[in-house]
């Protein structure tokens, strides 16, 4: 070996010790994690994939759990309903550390979830949270029904109705004649409507939806086709 070619030789035996630490490095640092793209682009084409049968599931392997085991970076907050026909993973065909979540019937927004809500944004600097509402949702049949027939629930349910009845009010006022149907579905869209307002008023994210570093946006599932639209 030439000595040029041995000082070349010393030289990368010097640097793959430290280009093995910056890439080890650069696996655990969080901000590498996020899927690339504008997240709610990310999300209309994973629910396009979801609804026609074509998803791609990513981020779903055992890469993936090696990778977010030590930090993680997702791509928005997706606050829906517990129902149990909803998985935003699936619903937006993502995977590991690719989402938020945060679930609560009727996507109540309240005292005990806004910590939660605002995490994502204020720790992970996350740009987007949504908001979902869903057709056929039990906890606003059950406020509808409730409010309609004068008949309160027991146990705990009667909380969720007083969360809910300001948008079932909003909805009734908006159709007075709208039949029982047409009034739960309404009820989810004003519960949406008012939940995305309460996030954009919150004093922790209001300043990020300023200097438009956060964007909140509420949609809607459809239990019949899978389909999610936008408001």
């Amino acid at each position: 070996m030439t000595l040029a070619g041995s000082a070349l030789a010393a030289c990368s035996a010097n640097a793959a010790p430290k280009a093995q630490a910056t890439a080890k490095s650069a696996a655990h640092d969080s901000t590498s994690l996020r899927p690339a793209g504008d997240p709610l682009t990310l999300l209309k084409e994973g629910n396009k994939r979801f609804v026609s049968g074509t998803m791609q599931h990513p981020n779903q392997d055992a890469a993936r759990i090696k990778a977010v085991a030590a930090g993680q970076d997702p791509a928005a907050v997706v606050f829906c309903c517990v129902d149990s026909r909803i998985s935003p993973v699936i619903v937006f065909d993502r995977g590991l550390g690719d989402l938020f979540e945060i679930r609560v019937a009727a996507q109540d927004y309240d005292s005990l979830i806004e910590g939660s809500v605002e995490y994502g944004p204020f720790a992970e600097n996350t740009p987007l949270i949504v908001v979902m509402g869903h057709q056929h949702c039990g906890a606003v049949t059950a406020t509808v029904n409730a409010l309609e027939d004068n008949k309160m629930p027991t146990a705990n349910i009667d909380k969720i109705i007083a969360a809910t009845k300001p948008a079932y009010e909003a909805a009734k006022a908006a159709s007075p004649k709208a039949d029982r149907t047409a009034l739960i579905d309404a009820t989810v869209r004003q519960q949406t409507k008012l939940t995305v307002a309460a996030l954009n008023a919150d004093p922790i994210l209001k300043p990020k939806v300023a200097n438009k570093s956060l964007t909140i946006a509420g949609a809607y599932f459809s239990l019949d086709t899978g389909e999610v639209s936008w408001t």
